[in-house]
């Protein structure tokens, strides 16, 4: 059972016990804690045909929050989680990097799909030396700008330049409207975004393309998206055309095809209290072979629940899950709240303290984890 996994690697033994049960208030973390996924990709740069303004609309409804609120949220350390996934990958692929580029070299980044610059400090602590900052909603680019000026007069200035560009990486060349056109990075970011390209094989292409022309050689392009084989094996576990939980739910057409295609092949995901849009399934291998087209080799793949497992075996890593607030602390005296009412949600901890005598382990709720464990991250070298 996937909560086996979760229970050996969140007993972290001596040095999460000494962690406080909670720790929300991080002052060098907390611009990290508000992009969900999918929530970077507000489509409304001029889209007019496909799910552009669905998604448009609804994330130009959607209220913004404090942090007070959204420390309330049911889904508070699903959303901590997966900025984890994402420092994770991004510091790993940038060490990577060093390990192969001259001395003193600073790394160059492209984030497609910057949504509101959800990322930048992640950017930061990378230490790379210039980011391009692409995103389809302009509004959302704006935010991204201004979250960047607002780091560098608290004190927080980022070690590297910037650029910002609107544009609809499915449909237009990136590359067009950089201020240098001929640069060319090392390293290209997508995260919870390229799954929205899968609408159509043009799209789709257009997509890598713009992050396959502008990686040099040895770079990487690095994301996350929903996975679908765990997807379909949910459905054709389900009763119709829908699975979920409290968390979350996916629903598929009713007239879904029984042979559907490789694109295009669409589902509505609803996100407790923030999401609730159509995406597409990306079909994995179907990836793998437009990104060879466009000279990308795969090099990752790997379902969140891994990237979990690996990245506690990392010091410093291990450290920012409990630092962000990425698992929930949970111990049979119940002191600290939780964020699932049902006491089922939590049934796989009280099993293992009880069967282990340890007082405290981190974990998510089962409803979470469901979530979590259909997202995967990908990387792929330039050739």
């Amino acid at each position: 059972m996937r909560f086996h996994l979760l229970l050996v690697v969140t007993d972290i033994k001596d040095e999460m016990r000494k962690f406080e049960m909670a720790d929300h208030c991080r002052d060098d973390e907390s611009d990290e804690k508000e992009d969900l996924p999918s929530k970077k990709i507000a489509l409304d740069h001029g889209s007019t045909s496909g799910i552009g303004s669905v998604v448009a609309q609804h994330y130009n409804e959607i209220e913004e929050k404090g942090r007070s609120e959204r420390y309330k949220s049911r889904i508070f350390y699903m959303r901590n989680f997966n900025n984890w996934v994402k420092s994770y990958l991004l510091s790993y692929f940038i060490k990577r990097l060093r390990k192969i580029l001259p001395n003193g070299q600073r790394i160059v980044g492209m984030d497609l799909g910057c949504g509101k610059g959800g990322d930048l400090l992640k950017w930061q602590k990378g230490n790379v030396n210039h980011v391009v900052c692409v995103d389809i909603a302009s509004t959302s680019v704006t935010q991204c700008k201004e979250r960047y000026q607002v780091m560098k007069n608290s004190g927080r200035a980022p070690t590297f330049s910037s650029e910002f560009i609107v544009a609809d990486c499915t449909k237009e060349l990136v590359k067009d409207q950089m201020r240098n056109p001929d640069m060319k990075y090392d390293l290209v970011s997508t995260q919870f975004v390229l799954h929205y390209s899968f609408e159509s094989l043009h799209q789709a292409e257009t997509f890598i393309k713009n992050a396959s022309e502008n990686l040099r050689k040895g770079g990487y392009l690095i994301g996350t998206i929903p996975d679908a084989n765990e997807i379909m094996s949910h459905l054709e576990r389900s009763e119709g055309n829908t699975f979920g939980n409290d968390v979350f739910r996916i629903e598929f057409p009713e007239d879904r095809p029984e042979d559907p295609p490789l694109f295009g092949d669409r589902y509505n995901f609803f996100l407790e209290g923030v999401v609730n849009c159509p995406e597409f399934l990306v079909h994995f291998a179907t990836l793998e072979r437009i990104c060879l087209k466009y000279g990308l080799s795969p090099v990752l793949k790997q379902r969140f629940d891994g990237i979990l497992k690996d990245g506690l075996l990392d010091e410093e890593s291990k450290y920012l899950v409990k630092k962000i607030s990425a698992l929930e602390p949970y111990s049979l005296d119940k002191k600290g709240s939780t964020v699932a009412s049902d006491p089922e949600e939590y049934a796989h901890a009280e099993e293992h303290l009880k069967q282990t005598g340890v007082r405290l382990i981190h974990t998510l709720s089962k409803s979470e984890w469901d979530a979590i464990t259909l997202y995967t991250a990908f990387a792929f070298k330039k050739l």
